[in-house]
């Protein structure tokens, strides 16, 4: 029995940024700056923690205790996610909101896939 491959057409995207070729300075960067953030325990924690939050969304004053750290602490940890790309601050009042950037998760994960 014969099976037909499909062919694969010229400039198809077949291979990941990472596997896909050389990466200018500017992506290797981003991407490095995004992995350090990930890099961290805390920070992924947080992450779920803002992600599982109602609406998609967490107060700092809510994430001190689920993580044990102090605010200032967490305050720094968030600073790290927001500079990655991976989390937005909103300030309201005096508290700082946060929300996950899904997209820039997915393009992590998307560097990484085969």
């Amino acid at each position: 029995m014969t099976i037909a491959l499909p062919l694969l057409t010229k400039g198809a995207a077949c291979c990941t940024p990472v596997t896909g070729g050389v990466l200018s300075v500017d992506e290797a960067e981003q991407l490095a700056r995004t992995f350090k953030a990930l890099g961290d325990p805390t920070r992924v924690r947080l992450l779920s923690l803002i992600a599982a939050s109602e609406g998609g969304e967490a107060c700092i004053c809510d994430l001190t205790e689920p993580v044990g750290l102090s605010q200032p602490t967490v305050s720094h940890h968030m600073k790290q996610l927001v500079d990655a790309g991976l989390a937005v601050r909103e300030q309201r009042g005096r508290w700082a909101y946060f929300r996950v950037v899904t997209d820039a998760l997915d393009q992590a994960a998307q560097a990484l896939r085969p």
